[in-house]
């Protein structure tokens, strides 16, 4: 987060829970298709390294840690927000109150490393990549989704007059960087070029770099058969060039040997 984020965080007047929703992101609590398909994304790109040693970098209140134990690895989750953390903890003993760019754990202690929708809310994206890259075990995997710049809507939320004021709001982020920051101060969001800058120098081959539409699961409560066949274009256009009106990158990382911590 900017030094500019945090001076306008400290003059809003919204609730402590709105700063939190705007700052950290809202986790899942709600387990339904849109998670479900990701899990599946998440396991492919992982291949054995599902059944290894792995960590959850930012595992809000625990749902990911707890779908992923079922696959038999000894997952970890970490979370920054303590009272997150401590809902998480209720799902696993193995959580960690502790923040992703000072990770507490040696260099080289996962085969795989989940970071899902995070590093768009850390204080510094680009330490917290490199401490997941230090974390990994030469051969491990960063499966990593975060916001694309070319979604038209930007789903945190705008800071305007003192006030977070949330929703889906249409075209923040095509203005220019400036603007864009200055409306959203409390969240980044990603071009590709954005996405590779913060490996670089780091030992690492990107196995995978998509853009992913979402599930849009809470219109197909309201709509139904409808919403279901949306989901499935909005699906059916991540193989097309109009992927890049995606929802969210997802890049599959793998250490290779050679990193200094």
């Amino acid at each position: 987060m900017s030094q500019q984020a945090n001076q306008r965080v400290g003059k809003s007047t919204a609730p402590r829970d709105m700063e939190k929703a705007a700052l950290r992101g809202e986790p899942s609590y709600v387990w339904r298709a849109g998670q479900q398909r990701r899990l599946g994304m998440i396991c492919q790109a992982a291949e054995d390294r599902i059944r290894g040693r792995i960590l959850e970098n930012g595992c809000g209140v625990g749902m990911y840690v707890e779908h992923l134990a079922e696959f038999g690895g000894t997952i970890v989750g970490l979370e920054y927000d303590f009272e997150r953390a401590a809902q998480a903890g209720q799902r696993s003993e193995r959580i960690v109150n502790a923040a992703g760019e000072q990770l507490p754990f040696p260099a080289e202690s996962f085969d795989l490393i989940l970071s899902h929708e995070v590093i768009e809310h850390v204080q510094d994206d680009a330490r917290a990549v490199r401490e997941m890259v230090r974390a990994l075990r030469p051969g491990g995997r960063l499966v990593l989704f975060c916001p694309n710049r070319g979604y038209p809507f930007e789903t945190h939320g705008v800071y305007w007059r003192g006030e977070y004021r949330f929703g889906n709001i249409p075209l923040v982020n095509y203005l220019p960087r400036v603007w864009r920051d200055r409306l959203a101060p409390h969240v980044r969001v990603y071009s590709r070029r954005d996405v590779a800058a913060l490996f670089d120098g780091l030992p690492v081959e990107f196995v995978r770099r998509r853009v992913v539409f979402g599930a849009y699961d809470n219109i197909i409560a309201r709509l139904g058969v409808v919403g279901k066949i949306l989901r499935g274009l909005m699906q059916t256009l991540e193989k097309t060039p109009l992927k890049i009106f995606g929802l969210s990158h997802f890049w599959v990382v793998e250490k290779k040997p050679g990193f200094e911590s």
